[in-house]
């Protein structure tokens, strides 16, 4: 396919001045303004011939594979020769440069199509030609604050050595009996041992160095929604990539599970601290839904894919208690096999109308319905632990660290 260039379109425009002035000048002399523009068009499709072939082989670009939230990639043709256009979808937004690319959000990007375009020895035409792809890029998770903070957080983990902690699980190993002190857990009382010897004893477990760790993260409409500005689900991420680098470094085996109206996306299981790489791949695929969540469907699938008992931390957020019934269903039944932590944001919008000074009585309003949603919330947050499920609740910019640092104390709990 041959185009004309900028240059050619300027130089054929110049006929319609010429030919007005001709006409005045001379009525008959416009003809030469038609001869300009034929003259030139004749010009560039010579040009377009001249124009270096492009072959199948140069419809291809070269770049990386991925990206990370934020940053900017750029990309390259394969032929130095020749220019080249691409047309990404979101979340990849161009950038001033030519063949460069903003990451606007997590996700993976669509390459539809790829252009191509050689310039004549004129400069008035080009020889293009395009192509239809299938390629993708992914975008994927930040990992500076997992590069910060997750090597710290571990060599905390690991600076006092071997710990036991009071708890029972699948696959602890019993230490010893030793007196009941406070601050330990009721559950771990051996009351059989405590009626032999009329003393309150305790069971010793030494803690488990293999231990099945499941992050399972809420897609649905209301984890899209932003929180302090950055949606609820890419804060999850960010918080289980953080506190997954910390367990796999501790020999841990950890899984990353997406669900929304369906499961969408699932890592396996993975140890070792190379599967980290895996584990971030798999982070790119949880993408933002519309729909609501359903997690008697997503938890059943999750429960029937798991091999042994597990903690599962499950990133998911609620509205009034109402709206909270399956989930709250659904999290009771996972019970019966594993653990169960619940990571939640605070809401700090309806806290800051709730704070504010009220001017008007559009801010009274507001803070009553705040006072209103918050109530609720604390509604479920209660029943989910009379049913026995953990909930971490923190700030959007605390979650990561506090998330990672429960996770090492709950692990070398003394």
């Amino acid at each position: 396919m041959i185009v004309p260039s900028q240059r050619a379109v300027a130089l054929a425009l110049v006929a319609a001045p010429m030919a007005l002035l001709l006409g005045v000048w001379r009525p008959d002399g416009w003809l030469l303004g038609v001869a300009w523009a034929l003259g030139i068009a004749l010009l560039v499709l010579l040009d377009g011939l001249l124009a270096p072939r492009i072959r199948k082989d140069d419809l291809r670009l070269e770049g990386p594979g991925s990206t990370e939230v934020g940053a900017t990639v750029a990309l390259a043709g394969s032929n130095p020769a020749l220019r080249y256009a691409a047309d990404f979808s979101a979340p990849l937004d161009p950038a001033p440069a030519p063949l460069a690319y903003t990451a606007a959000r997590r996700g993976t990007a669509r390459l539809s199509r790829i252009w191509a375009r050689a310039s004549g020895p004129l400069g008035l035409a080009y020889r293009q030609r395009s192509k239809a792809t299938e390629d993708s890029m992914r975008v994927l998770p930040d990992l500076r604050p997992v590069r910060e903070q997750g090597m710290r957080q571990f060599l905390r983990s690991r600076q006092f050595g071997t710990r036991i902690r009071p708890e029972s699980g699948d696959g602890t190993e019993f230490q010893a009996l030793t007196d009941f002190q406070p601050g330990m857990e009721r559950r771990a009382i051996d009351w059989k041992a405590t009626a032999r010897h009329l003393s309150l004893l305790a069971r010793e477990y030494r803690t488990e160095r293999d231990n099945s760790v499941v992050f399972a993260v809420d897609c649905g409409r209301t984890m899209s929604e932003p929180v302090a500005g950055v949606p609820r689900i890419d804060r999850a991420v960010s918080a289980a990539l953080l506190a997954a680098f910390v367990a796999l470094k501790s020999g841990d085996t950890v899984r990353l599970f997406g669900f929304a109206g369906r499961p969408t996306a699932d890592s396996g299981s993975m140890t070792g601290a190379r599967s980290f790489a895996s584990l971030h791949r798999t982070a790119a695929e949880l993408d933002y839904a519309a729909q609501e969540s359903n997690f008697t469907l997503s938890l059943v699938t999750l429960d029937q894919r798991l091999q042994r008992r597990s903690l599962i931390i499950l990133f998911s957020e609620f509205t009034d208690p109402t709206s909270a019934e399956l989930m709250l269903s659904a999290a009771a039944r996972m019970l019966k096999r594993h653990r169960v932590l619940f990571v939640l944001f605070r809401d700090v919008e309806l806290e800051a109308f709730l704070e504010a000074r009220p001017e008007s009585a559009d801010d009274v309003i507001r803070a009553n319905v705040a006072h209103a949603l918050l109530r609720e919330r604390r509604i479920v947050i209660e029943r989910l632990k009379r049913l026995g499920i953990e909930v971490l609740e923190a700030g959007p910019d605390d979650l990561a660290l506090a998330l990672a640092e429960r996770y090492v104390r709950d692990r070398e709990r003394p």
